[in-house]
């Protein structure tokens, strides 16, 4: 039994899976958030056009 113990206090397989996926979910995060912001710039961009069009054409 203690054996079985030892061999599952050394097995690291386990903890390279998570830091994978900590990884993975840290990238993802990333990349959403710049999504979003370039998403928020380019609209910002498409408003500040429409508003000059609507201005110039009263």
């Amino acid at each position: 039994m203690s054996n079985l113990f030892a061999r599952f206090v050394k097995d690291e397989s386990g903890a390279t899976a998570i830091e994978y996926g900590l990884i993975a979910a840290l990238i993802a995060l990333a990349i959403i958030t710049g999504a979003g912001l370039l998403g928020n710039a380019i609209n910002n961009r498409f408003v500040v056009i429409a508003n000059s069009l609507n201005s110039s054409g009263s």
